[in-house]
């Protein structure tokens, strides 16, 4: 009996699907690899889920999970074939707490739908990655994923208070609760968040809100050098204030810009900062002051202030066309979402700017100044179609990695390692870590059934 009859009897019969189309729309991410599975499951409950896993196991059949695919390392490929597992029908968001200050959600929501729904009752959840229309809350605490309001106000890990996981046997766990505070016990839920799926499959998420701040300022400057923008991160932060966001980009990233959007709505120099501050009306409306004066005596350009949402997000949206701005270069987009501790941020900007003479590849800057995350976009021209350009690019990544290392930095702040960065996990990581990560999937998948092939 095939894979996919044994499993049509085992769930639904629409749960399952195996023709081409849907294969190949499961077989990758935003990453340039893929793999097709044999099967596709679309759960629609934990009960689904904890049957498929207890049928897995037994028969030791691959299960890579995934959400929207909207991830940057291949973290979602089956690689090793057998079911791709959907929670895309697993979407509702069960209960919002006002009380409480909780969401309870499945892990297909997408984040965007998460966030307007808090905010329709006056919460907000402050996790906003650039992809948040098109990435879920599941594949948000895969990889535990962040955004520009990092700075002031923590990644995914700082808000999940409650887990459902279905362990690769098929058991299920709850940890944690709708509570705020909790130490009953080991940190079970941080083991999960950011496991990229290799331990578990989260199948209802809890999640700690807050306040909506009830007013918001942004302010755009344009400066004539990278080098002279990441400065003026550091005299915001010398003055004592701690802005929501602070995003950087660079030359490469504005020009691009420029040519997809329209030199109107880009403004001019080499280097753009946006800084973003919530909280009451008044403070805010002090600190925008206060921070505007700084920009100027930093010989900021172009500097524009807006204050309320709607007028807000129009400075934004630059920002979130940047990564659509530099696909339609043409070149291939290899975001590497390296950090470094802030005070090497100038020194990773300049730095950016020899690897891009030395390997021949242009490089794209931009990404979460103030938390020292910055997206170090190298453009490949013919990277899918061309091994040697592949491996030239690997050879800038090897410097690139090597040096944020020297700093004192990671590998990755928010993507996660994958496929796309598991030739350098062990350079990223000592031999007692790695140890440990062995011994813990060993202990909670002993056959290794859970997204096999990825970095462990």
């Amino acid at each position: 009996m095939s894979l996919a009859k044994e499993l049509r009897q085992l769930l639904d019969s629409d749960a399952v699907a195996d023709d081409d189309l849907t294969l190949t729309a499961h077989s990758g991410d935003k990453w340039f690899a893929t793999h097709e599975p044999d099967v596709v499951v679309f759960a629609r409950s934990t009960t689904d889920v904890s049957k498929l896993l207890q049928f897995a196991s037994r028969e030791k059949i691959p299960v890579t999970a995934r959400g929207g695919g909207f991830g940057y390392v291949g973290g979602c490929v089956p690689a090793r074939g057998g079911i791709a597992l959907s929670l895309a029908r697993m979407n509702r968001i069960k209960e919002i707490n006002f009380a409480d200050a909780v969401a309870i959600v499945e892990p297909g929501v997408f984040t965007a739908d998460l966030k307007a729904a808090a905010q329709a009752q006056n919460l907000f959840y402050p996790p906003d990655p650039a992809s948040m229309k098109d990435c879920t809350i599941g594949g948000n605490v895969a990889t535990n994923a962040g955004g520009p309001r990092c700075l002031k106000y923590g990644v995914t890990r700082n808000y999940v208070i409650g887990l459902e996981v279905v362990l690769a046997n098929g058991e299920v766990l709850r940890t944690g609760g709708r509570v705020h505070k909790n130490k009953t016990g080991f940190d079970l839920i941080g083991l999960f968040v950011g496991s990229e799926g290799m331990l578990g499959v989260v199948t209802e998420i809890t999640l700690r809100l807050l306040p909506l701040p009830p007013a918001r300022a942004t302010l755009s400057a344009a400066f004539t050098t990278a080098a002279q923008a990441a400065e003026a991160v550091q005299t915001i932060f010398a003055a004592g204030f701690l802005p929501s966001s602070l995003e950087i980009a660079d030359h490469f990233t504005l020009e691009a810009a420029r040519r997809d959007l329209g030199k109107e709505i880009v403004p001019e120099g080499n280097a753009h900062l946006l800084v973003d501050l919530d909280g009451q009306e008044e403070s805010v409306r002090s600190e925008a002051a206060t921070i505007r004066e700084l920009l100027e005596a930093r010989k900021a350009n172009a500097l524009e202030m807006a204050t309320g949402e709607a007028d807000c997000e129009k400075l934004w949206a630059l920002r979130r066309e940047f990564s659509n701005s530099l696909r339609a270069t043409g070149l291939t987009k290899l975001n590497e979402d390296v950090v470094v501790p802030r005070s090497h941020l100038v020194d990773l900007m300049e730095f950016a700017e020899k690897l891009q003479t030395k390997h021949g590849f242009p490089i794209a800057c931009f990404g979460h100044a103030g938390d020292g995350n910055i997206h170090v976009n190298i453009m490949a021209d013919r990277y899918n179609r061309d091994a040697a350009v592949r491996e030239k690019v690997e050879r800038a990544l090897d410097d690139l990695f090597a040096q944020v290392l020297a700093w004192g930095g990671v590998i990755t702040g928010e993507h996660g390692i994958g496929l796309a960065k598991k030739r350098w996990w062990p350079d990223a990581t000592s031999e007692a870590a790695r140890e440990l990560h062995h011994k813990l999937k060993r202990t909670l998948d002993p056959h290794g059934i859970l997204n096999p092939g990825k970095f462990l």
